[in-house]
């Protein structure tokens, strides 16, 4: 057992989320107060009213989410919304959010995560955004078919694939989530096959023309791997109970 204010300054040092930029209204930190005791943790991709009802049945204290409750401004704390807080707040279940700070994170973010299981050989940041680096990039030794399987292990389900490029995967670049609008500048980069999450329709054609490989492995799944990760790291430190809760979007 913990409390929850340590493990909250744990977490906001160790992602750095005063320093690391992100899309304004995330609100990376802790978004909702709870208990002060925290014996179990759960993390999720996304901090949504069914995941909020299951942490709560399975009497989480503190939820990790990469995809936050906020977003968009001020909103009205009505229907879903309202049923959401309401849930949380009744049960004393606090949650904590990382977006663009816990995709970069050279350990624990699900592009380092990635990079990793993937077997990504000396893997290092690239791809600049607001001054920080991105994605991660690396050798994948084998070919583009190999690639996919080994991508298709990593997530449980075959990526969609555009394999406009070298037979050999060759540099790999990973950005998880929605990063597929970016093959252009990914490919100016020096990468040869792109793992992302989703993509609009557009960047399919626009990787055929400049002979990108290009995995589209699903939002979601590219990225289960960070909030996992840092999950099983509060575990460990806190002696905690821990679970992840898997709700795919199918995106």
């Amino acid at each position: 057992m913990a409390s929850l204010d340590e493990i909250v300054a744990f977490m906001d040092g160790e992602l750095q989320i005063r320093k690391v930029p992100d899309y304004p209204g995330a609100l990376n930190g802790l978004q909702m107060q709870g208990s002060q005791e925290v014996k179990r943790v759960a993390a999720a991709v996304d901090a949504s009213l069914p995941v909020v009802r299951e942490a709560v049945d399975a009497g989480v204290d503190l939820l990790v989410v990469h995809h936050g409750m906020f977003w968009s401004g001020a909103r009205r704390v009505t229907g879903a919304i309202y049923e959401k807080f309401k849930t949380a707040m009744d049960a004393g279940m606090a949650i904590y959010s990382s977006h663009i700070p816990l995709d970069v994170h050279p350990v624990l973010g699900n592009n380092a995560c990635l990079a990793s299981a993937l077997g990504l050989q000396d893997p290092q940041p690239f791809f600049e955004w607001k001054g920080i680096l991105l994605g991660m990039r690396g050798e994948f030794p084998g070919s583009f078919d190999d690639l996919t399987e080994r991508v298709a292990g990593v997530l449980g389900s075959p990526p969609h694939v555009c394999c406009a490029g070298s037979q050999q995967a060759g540099m790999v670049g990973v950005i998880t989530g929605g990063s597929g609008a970016e093959v252009g500048a990914v490919r100016e980069a020096g990468i040869d096959s792109f793992l992302t999450g989703e993509g609009p329709h557009w960047s399919y054609t626009e990787a055929e023309e400049l002979g990108l490989n290009v995995l589209y492995g699903g939002h979601y799944l590219t990225e289960t791997h960070g909030v996992r990760a840092l999950v099983d790291l509060l575990v460990e430190k806190y002696g905690l109970e821990g679970q992840f809760i898997d709700h795919p979007t199918g995106m």
